[in-house]
């Protein structure tokens, strides 16, 4: 039997664990723990696609949840349905199960969803990061709306937490700088915290993505802008797409075409992230702080675009958790 080592301790490591396990591999995790995030916003469809990899329909039904939006984005504030669950980095961790079975050997294969990768560096698309700060709700009837707006240095986000308290995120500079650019969100909250420790907000991705024994997935991939709140999402996704290739992989599969076709589709995710965090960007606002980061945007996806020129066109489609060859699957 073949042993597939992970390294990491997140979403995408214990989704790789979970769906290689059921396929009869044998699995050993490597935790490496990274700073977390306080607050994750997880929409119903990254809800619904991690019930579905965990096998637990109950996953979350417990968490406080948003039902609105209200944005105020080169415009006038407008209030949107909204779909989520909030939790946290370390909520997540305790409810995902722990799979493990592999004695001390060396492993056939090695997923990293945490640095050091063997080779590469990360290309990062933009010089933006976030911070968060715990705030206090002025009116507690904003305890499912969630507020997004763009101000002239950057933009917040303001998410409830527990009673009467919630998280801002403000991206493009100090909160309390970003607060005195603000209408929406300036007038909702008093400040009850300091402010975490900033965090990359740009969107990035890792070349390569894989050598001969080893992927890339998770973080350790690539990582979104959190405007887009797909983050979790695309995590899970990529712990899907990468248990498929490695089980194809020790069953006999051409080894260069599923890791090139794990590649291909990694990079066409992140260019489609890309092209949509360019509209956003393109209306946010004027200054030259959203001039910048939409031009990086955009030179990121033509790099993008650029490779995928050179790759060959992708020979499998996912079929629940594997891959099938795309003629087969068609």
């Amino acid at each position: 039997m073949k042993t597939i080592a992970i390294h990491g301790s997140g979403i995408a490591a214990r989704g790789c664990a979970h769906i290689l396990t059921g396929a009869g591999l044998r699995v050993a995790i490597e935790e490496v723990r990274r700073p977390s995030v306080p607050t994750i916003m997880l929409s119903d469809p990254a809800v619904g696609l991690m019930r579905s990899v965990f096998d637990r329909p109950d996953l979350f039904c417990d968490h406080p949840q948003v039902r609105r939006r209200l944005v105020a984005w080169g415009g006038p504030p407008v209030m949107v349905r909204h779909g989520a669950v909030l939790t946290s980095e370390n909520q997540v961790q305790a409810v995902l199960p722990v799979v493990a079975n592999a004695p001390d050997v060396p492993a056939d294969f090695t997923i990293h969803t945490a640095p050091p990768l063997p080779l590469g560096d990360m290309r990062i698309f933009g010089e933006r990061h976030a911070v968060a700060m715990k705030v206090k709700l002025r009116d507690r009837s904003g305890a499912e709306e969630a507020r997004i707006e763009a101000v002239a240095a950057g933009w917040l986000y303001l998410v409830p937490a527990e009673a009467g308290m919630g998280w801002l995120l403000g991206v493009g500079g100090s909160i309390d700088n970003l607060l005195g650019q603000s209408a929406l969100i300036a007038s909702a909250v008093d400040a009850a915290g300091g402010e975490a420790a900033p965090f990359l907000a740009a969107p990035r991705l890792h070349m390569p993505l894989h050598g001969d024994d080893w992927l890339a997935c998770g973080t350790a991939a690539l990582g979104f802008d959190p405007i887009c709140g797909d983050g979790t999402a695309q995590s899970v996704r990529e712990a899907i797409l990468a248990a498929a290739v490695v089980t194809a992989i020790v069953e006999g599969g051409d080894r260069a075409a599923l890791l090139n076709h794990y590649q291909s589709m990694l990079i066409a995710a992140m260019r489609r992230h890309l092209q949509l965090c360019a509209q956003f960007y393109a209306n946010g606002g004027l200054g030259d702080w959203w001039r910048a980061q939409h031009d990086a945007l955009v030179q990121g996806h033509g790099w993008c675009t650029a490779l995928l020129a050179n790759m060959p066109e992708p020979r499998f489609l996912l079929d629940g958790f594997r891959l099938a060859p795309r003629q087969a699957a068609a």
